[in-house]
C-alpha cells in the first residue's frame, strides 16, 4: 500500500515537472525560430522542416504501430487539421509579433472554448462561465484600444494569434469527443497536420524555399534542436495532463506566460504599455478563473 502510494506521488511529481518543462519550451521556442528567419528561412519553411524531424523519428520509433494508425477515427483528421493551424499561426505570430502580446492573445482561447462548447457541445455556461467570458472580452477591450479606432488586433501577427487561441479552443472541443484517441496518435495527428498547413502556405509566400542541402550546419542544428523541443513538450505535455487534474494542468501550464515574459525582456527590447499589462493581467484572471473551476 504504501509503495503503491509512493509510486503514485512520484507519477504527479513527474507529471507537474513535464507540464513545467512543456510550458518552458513553448515559453522560449519562438527564439530559435526567430534566429532562423534572421538568417532568410521563413517561419514557414522552419516549421515544415522541424515536423519532417518530428513525424520522421516518430515514425521510425513506433514503426510497429503503422497499421494501427491507420484505422483511427476520423475525428483524427478535424485535429490535424484545426491543431496543425493552431500550431502553425502561433509560431508564425510569435515570430513576427511581440512575444507578450502574442501569448496574452492565444489565452483568449478559455473564452472561445466556452462559447463552442455553450453552442457546438450544447453545455450550460453558468455564472462563472460568463464572469470568464465578461473578463476576457474587458481584458483584450483594455489592450486594443485605440483612440478613434475599433479595439481590434493591430497587424497580421494579432490576427494569427487570435485564430491560434480559436484554433486551440476548437482542438479541445474535438479532443473531448475523441478521448478513445491515444497520446500516440494525437501527438502524429497535429505534427501531421501542421506539415499539411506549412506546405499550404509555402505555396503563397514570397520568400524561397531553401533546399536543406543549401542550409549550413548551425542552422540545421537548430532545426534539429527545435524538433526536439517540440517532441518533449508533447510527449511531457500528453503524460502530464494523463496525471494530474486538468485544473491544476492548466494553472502550472500557465508559467510559459512567466518563462516568455522573461526571456522577451532579455532576447529582445519589446515593451508593454501600463494599459496593455492591465488589460492582459485581466485575461490571465479570466484564464485562471477558467482553469481552477471544471462547471463552467
Amino acid at each position: 500500500m504504501l509503495s503503491h502510494s509512493l509510486l503514485e506521488k512520484h507519477q504527479s511529481q513527474f507529471a507537474a515537472f513535464g507540464l513545467l518543462f512543456g510550458a518552458v519550451c513553448w515559453g522560449v521556442i519562438w527564439y530559435p525560430y526567430r534566429v532562423m528567419q534572421e538568417a532568410g528561412i521563413s517561419g514557414v519553411t522552419s516549421s515544415f522542416y522541424t515536423y519532417v524531424i518530428a513525424v520522421c523519428i516518430f515514425a521510425v520509433v513506433l514503426h510497429k504501430q503503422w497499421r494501427a494508425a491507420l484505422n483511427q477515427p476520423k475525428s483524427v483528421i478535424w485535429l490535424a487539421i484545426i491543431a496543425g493551424w493552431t500550431n502553425l499561426s502561433y509560431v508564425l505570430a510569435i515570430i513576427d509579433g511581440e512575444v507578450m502580446r502574442v501569448m496574452l492573445l492565444f489565452y483568449l482561447s478559455p473564452l472561445w472554448t466556452l462559447v463552442m462548447a455553450h453552442f457546438w457541445l450544447k453545455e450550460r455556461t453558468n455564472k462563472r462561465g460568463l464572469a470568464v467570458i465578461v473578463l476576457s472580452l474587458i481584458g483584450a477591450f483594455i489592450m486594443f484600444w485605440q483612440d478613434g479606432a475599433l479595439p481590434l488586433p493591430n497587424n497580421k501577427a494579432e490576427w494569427l494569434a487570435l485564430s491560434s487561441g480559436v484554433g486551440f479552443a476548437m482542438t479541445n472541443v474535438i479532443t473531448r469527443h475523441s478521448s478513445n484517441l491515444s497520446i500516440t496518435a494525437k501527438s502524429m495527428a497535429v505534427w501531421i497536420g501542421v506539415l499539411l498547413m506549412s506546405l499550404i502556405f509555402i505555396v503563397f509566400q514570397d520568400a524561397p524555399f531553401p533546399n536543406p542541402t543549401s542550409m549550413n550546419l548551425s542552422q540545421v542544428v537548430v532545426m534539429i534542436f527545435i524538433s526536439f523541443l517540440l517532441m518533449a513538450a508533447t510527449l511531457f505535455v500528453q503524460y502530464g495532463i494523463t496525471h494530474i487534474p486538468v485544473t491544476k494542468a492548466s494553472v502550472l501550464f500557465m508559467f510559459e506566460l512567466v518563462v516568455a515574459a522573461v526571456a522577451s525582456y532579455f532576447l529582445t527590447d519589446e515593451t508593454l504599455s501600463v494599459r496593455e499589462w492591465f488589460g492582459g493581467a485581466l485575461i490571465v484572471v479570466a484564464a485562471l478563473f477558467a482553469a481552477t473551476n471544471e462547471q463552467l
